[in-house]
């Protein structure tokens, strides 16, 4: 029981010091990369390797259902094809937690050489995917939050936390009502509750 407690406190703790330190300014700065593009009919993309393709998958599919299309590129398939899928003058938000993960890297380096605009998330400002990108938005913890303090568990929470951010001022930028939201998400109870 001590070790679900002490989980809980440190995430309660890792996420108050990123409240504090996220950049609204950057996340602005974002929003606004990202709308311009699509007023030039250009799309975001969202990558990443491990875990954070799976906060990359799950971001895609919020913004998409909000009001801002988004796609899902694999991290590792874009050096090997997939990165066909991304234009010149799209947007790619790249994920990885220390920036250093040597295939995004290579990814990032491909999208760049092909015309994409890059923005990273990462825990590290002074990485190497922060220095590849055009803007390098902070989403990182001290810990993970358990014993081992390497399996990602805060650094996804905070990854996911600073999209579902940018997530709002996108929707907001849109002016996004729940009319609209209903046409794109008329299942379930969520569905049901707006009808």
């Amino acid at each position: 029981m001590s070790e679900a407690k002490n989980y809980l406190e440190a995430i309660q703790e890792e996420m108050n010091q990123l409240i504090n330190h996220i950049s609204i300014a950057n996340l602005e700065e974002a929003k606004s990369c990202i709308i311009n593009a699509g007023k030039k009919g250009k799309r975001l993309h969202l990558t990443g390797i491990g875990k954070p393709s799976y906060v990359a998958r799950y971001s895609a599919s919020l913004l998409s259902s909000t009001g801002t299309p988004a796609y899902f590129l694999d991290g590792t398939e874009a050096i090997h094809g997939s990165s066909g899928q991304v234009v010149e003058g799209d947007v790619v938000i790249a994920i990885s937690n220390s920036g250093e993960t040597e295939e995004l890297k290579k990814t990032i380096h491909t999208l760049r050489e092909n015309g994409a605009i890059i923005i990273s998330l990462t825990g590290n400002l002074q990485s190497s995917i922060a220095r590849q990108s055009d803007f390098a938005i902070f989403a990182g913890v001290s810990k993970e939050g358990d014993g081992l303090n390497k399996p990602p568990r805060a650094s996804v929470v905070a990854e996911l936390l600073v999209l579902q951010t940018l997530s709002v001022l996108l929707q907001n930028e849109i002016g996004l009502d729940a009319q609209t939201y209903v046409k794109w998400h008329p299942g379930g109870t969520l569905g049901q509750s707006i009808k």
